[in-house]
């Protein structure tokens, strides 16, 4: 597995998101970088889920009897 050039560079910090925190404190400013962030995390866990199958299905075709 090729290593993601982006994987070497240092991470954003991440703003605390807290689920089922009170919204109505928050500015319109924060809950846009709020979902920012949201999504952000939400494609980086897509990626992570289609690497594991990828790894999962290179694993099975290898594995594979005939």
């Amino acid at each position: 597995m090729a290593i993601d050039p982006e994987d070497l560079l240092p991470r954003k910090k991440m703003p605390e998101i807290v689920l089922g925190q009170d919204l109505s404190t928050m500015s319109e400013h924060e809950l846009i970088a709020r979902i920012a962030a949201l999504e952000e995390e939400i494609t980086r866990a897509r990626d992570a889920i289609k690497a594991r199958q990828a790894t999962k299905s290179a694993a099975d075709t290898f594995f594979r009897k005939n």
